[in-house]
C-alpha cells in the first residue's frame, strides 16, 4: 500500500481525515477533508468533489489503520492515493498545526 511520512507532506496536499465526528471535534489538521469511515461510501462523491484532478489524496486517521482501509479501497478504484503512516498521533508529536472545530487549538483523541 502507497504510504507516506508525515514529514514529508506538504502544507498544500490534500488531507482526507476518516476519522469520527468526535476525533475530528477535538483536533484535526486545518484545510483537511472530513469524510468518516463510517460514512465513507455513502459520502464518496464529496471526496470526488473536492479532491484535487490528477492530484494525490493523503489519507489520514489516528494512528494509520482505518486510513490504511480507506487508501486501499481508492486504490482500488484508480485514484493516486497514500495512506499517512502514523496519523495524527505524528501529526501532532511532530508539531504540526492541530485545530478544533471552532477553528482554537485541538488535540488528537
Amino acid at each position: 500500500m502507497p504510504t507516506v511520512e508525515v514529514g514529508d507532506l506538504k502544507d498544500d496536499d490534500f488531507l482526507l481525515d476518516v476519522r469520527e465526528d468526535d476525533e475530528w471535534q477535538a483536533g484535526h489538521a486545518e484545510g483537511a477533508l472530513h469524510i468518516p469511515i463510517s460514512e465513507f461510501v455513502a459520502r464518496y462523491g464529496e471526496l470526488t468533489e473536492a479532491a484535487p484532478q490528477d492530484g494525490r489524496v493523503h489519507v489520514i486517521c489516528r494512528s494509520g489503520g482505518r486510513s490504511a482501509q480507506v487508501t486501499n479501497y481508492l486504490v482500488q478504484r484508480g485514484i493516486d492515493a497514500v495512506n499517512v503512516d502514523g496519523g495524527m498521533q505524528v501529526w501532532a508529536a511532530l508539531g504540526r498545526p492541530v485545530v478544533d472545530d471552532k477553528g482554537g487549538a485541538g488535540f488528537v483523541l
